[in-house]
């Protein structure tokens, strides 16, 4: 039997910014009755699984700098308020100790992404607030001034309606469009879902002979017109069809078939400083082939791959035997080893996702709908992605914590 349920506030979404901005509305006004329905058999699965389970929740270099998506200039000024020191300060009143990387990334001092959710668990019990978790919704609408939410079990009626149901990003952990198909029934526009924050496919025969060795390096990112896009540096590891690491994650935002990944393997040295130091090693390894040129700086089968694209066929040929052309030529595929992209990886692999609603269509000073009254989206559903390092999860308790004020 379906039961009739009154809430002054329902919010569609038990993650991240579903979570806090429960706990904001209720720290405003105790005496709402909220309620979070989440299709989960528990609230903020996803979150556990954020920064290698360890919850990387913000950043100190918080700048609209690290975002994309129609959302990035009003965000500016969501921003202006909640930097990470604001944040970080909404937290420690919740009980959770925190501490920072050299990279100015956040996480629980417990490094258990676990002490985060539970933290905004309780504080929600605490509350007051009411959970509906495993609740399969048929349909939501407003009639007149109120909204009405219909599950399999109950009849949710409230006063405002808050979407936080994230994206389509990590499907085994409940990822889906489902706040797309809500604010399409209202009226929204949406920019379809797609990966980011994810492993890049790209054109290579040698990638296979690669898979699982990891390097650090530089890597740029080009267009079709051969225009630098962005640069990275860090960690980049290859698997048998695509470029991983956070440097190509964060590429990962900014890519579109045909554009190249271009690395750098050895971004510590110039082109010049490599070929005097190839000629040195040669010198040094006369004797050996020449696929051990690289002894003692990469693994072999990276330097295997290094000479198979500067075309060195015969890997077995001595050291001394590579013509000034052929060393010329080792250099450039060291200094610029370039990779066409064919796609992102799919939603699997996904930390994240591009899209969501345009900016123009919601009021960045309360996270309300422009189109509809008492209508509010935050998080993922919103058109704001940012880079790997906290940004997401920033903007998600950020964005969250705003509409929860206005509830």
């Amino acid at each position: 039997m379906i039961e009739n349920k009154f809430y002054n506030a329902v919010i569609i979404g038990g993650g991240a910014s579903g979570l806090m901005c429960a706990i904001s509305a209720m720290q405003k006004n105790c005496k709402l009755k909220i309620a979070i329905i989440e299709k989960n058999d528990r609230v903020g699965k996803k979150l556990l699984s954020t920064g290698n389970g360890r919850c990387n929740l913000t950043n100190s270099n918080i700048s609209v700098n690290k975002y994309t998506g129609s959302f990035k200039g009003q965000a500016k000024q969501l921003f202006e308020r909640f930097s990470s020191d604001y944040l970080l300060n909404i937290f420690s009143n919740l009980g959770l100790l925190t501490y920072s990387d050299n990279e100015g990334r956040y996480y629980p001092i417990s490094k258990q992404a676990s002490s985060v959710l539970d933290i905004m668990r309780f504080s929600c019990e605490r509350l007051g607030v009411d959970f509906f978790c495993g609740e399969k919704i048929k349909t939501v609408k407003k009639t007149g001034n109120k909204f009405s939410v219909i599950t399999d079990t109950n009849n949710f009626t409230a006063l405002k309606l808050v979407i936080a149901c994230g994206s389509k990003a990590a499907p085994k952990l409940g990822g889906n469009a489902s706040g797309a198909d809500y604010l399409k029934n209202f009226g929204h526009k949406f920019k379809a879902f797609s990966p980011a924050l994810c492993p890049v496919t790209v054109n290579s025969d040698l990638l296979k002979s690669l898979k699982g060795l990891r390097v650090r390096g530089k890597a740029d990112l080009y267009n079709d017109k051969n225009q630098k896009l962005k640069t990275e540096i860090g960690e980049i590891q290859f698997t048998d069809k695509s470029l991983s690491g956070i440097c190509i994650f964060n590429l990962s935002l900014y890519t579109n078939k045909n554009y190249k990944i271009v690395l750098d393997l050895l971004p510590d040295y110039s082109h010049s400083e490599l070929y005097d130091i190839l000629k040195r090693r040669i010198q040094l390894f006369f004797s050996l082939p020449c696929e051990n040129l690289f002894t003692g700086i990469f693994q072999k089968r990276i330097s295997q791959a290094i000479l198979k694209m500067s075309k060195i066929d015969n890997l077995s040929r001595l050291c001394t035997a590579l013509t000034e052309n052929e060393i010329q030529k080792i250099c450039s595929t060291v200094k610029h080893m370039s990779f066409t992209v064919t796609k992102n990886e799919d939603f699997s692999y996904a930390q994240c996702a591009d899209g969501g609603v345009p900016g123009n269509e919601i009021n960045e000073k309360n996270m309300e709908s422009k189109i509809i009254k008492n209508l509010y989206i935050c998080g993922e559903t919103v058109d704001l992605c940012g880079e790997c390092g906290g940004y997401n999860l920033h903007f998600a308790f950020s964005s969250g914590y705003l509409a929860g004020e206005n509830l």
